[in-house]
């Protein structure tokens, strides 16, 4: 078996112990489902960590970054040069991701997955490219298959570390300019949706720009007609959304709930959830992104997302803001007293 095979033989979640989990929930003092998704959180925490009483004390978000060869062709409204000015503000603890980081009490990891720049010499950073940024998808494939297996066993070795180390919880990240378009087209395969409505204007495009991408990212779509989950990894993705699959996968098998940021992130749970659907199971999806594509990964996935804070920013900022809603989920089974308990106090 090869290690792809390995990391994609996921164990369906163990449902035996559901109903007497769902029984603590109902005992709580309050009234039946009150607490609504609140006590759907509690459940799904208490079944992926075996446990009846669940705690999320340790997250840590993950960021990847990596650049994508299609931002030559016009698609992005930022240079490519912005990523490696994002990964060293991420570095500095200046991001919007640092800064809910410290509020929620996560930390917070940055991986160079494929940036187009010699990083080498940063501190704090985690070294993983794979290469200098994918090729241009206008053209070729970004990644071929052995890149695009490469990186999802890196992300998979990364999340793995980050768990060995005591994260109990991981959020996913990314940093890339350029990558909504690789998401677009991944959402249009995967989905599937027509690729005019995965298209939004990402980082910020003016309505000129816009109609570009749209253009470009066509002529991407037209090149191959691939459908295998892998193979459209290969064809439009990026290194950061390979590893981020590779890493939700790694949770999954490892029982860890993974917390899935906005369209990027999510794109790449398309992937890694088309590649081995038993870990959708693991997965808590934070927010609702305002970029069209999102909506279609929602629908696809049968998902809804936590939050609709109308975000799009990426770095995982949406997925840190869903942890304190986990952490609630959890005091709901270890703090909140028994119905019974109280009725007998009352009598």
């Amino acid at each position: 078996m090869s290690k792809l095979d390995t990391l994609l033989a996921i164990p369906s979640l163990d449902r035996t112990s559901q109903q007497q989990m769902q029984a603590a929930v109902d005992g709580k003092a309050k009234p039946p489902r009150a607490l609504g998704r609140i006590e759907e959180l509690a459940v799904q925490l208490a079944l992926i960590q075996n446990k009846p009483l669940p705690a999320v004390r340790r997250p840590q978000l993950l960021v990847f970054a990596g650049d994508h060869g299609l931002t030559s062709s016009g698609v992005a409204a930022f240079p490519s040069a912005v990523t490696v000015s994002m990964v060293d503000t991420l570095l500095a603890g200046r991001a919007s991701a640092n800064a809910f980081a410290r509020v929620v009490g996560a930390q917070v990891s940055v991986i160079d997955a494929g940036v187009a720049a010699d990083l080498s010499d940063r501190q704090g950073l985690i070294h993983a490219k794979i290469a200098m940024g994918t090729q241009d998808a206008s053209e070729h494939p970004a990644m071929d298959m052995d890149q695009a297996v490469s990186a999802l066993l890196v992300g998979a070795s990364i999340a793995t570390q980050a768990i060995a180390n005591g994260a109990d919880l991981i959020c996913l990240g990314e940093m890339g300019i350029g990558n909504s378009s690789a998401a677009a087209l991944i959402i249009h395969r995967l989905s599937p949706a027509p690729l005019q409505s995965c298209v939004g204007p990402g980082a910020g495009h003016s309505p000129e720009g816009l109609a570009h991408k749209h253009k470009v990212l066509a002529k991407v779509a037209a090149r191959t007609e691939a459908t295998d989950p892998l193979d459209v990894l290969a064809q439009f993705g990026g290194y950061e959304i390979a590893m981020m699959a590779g890493a939700l996968l790694a949770c999954a098998k490892a029982r860890v709930a993974v917390v899935i940021d906005g369209v990027i992130c999510s794109a790449a749970a398309l992937v890694a959830l088309r590649l081995a659907p038993q870990a959708r199971e693991y997965c808590i999806f934070a927010h609702a992104s305002v970029e069209p594509g999102h909506k279609i990964i929602m629908d696809a996935l049968q998902a809804k997302p936590l939050l609709d804070l109308d975000m799009r920013v990426g770095e995982g900022t949406g997925a840190l803001l869903a942890i304190p809603l986990l952490q609630a989920a959890c005091a709901l089974l270890s703090d909140v007293a028994d119905l019974k308990d109280v009725l007998e106090a009352s009598a």
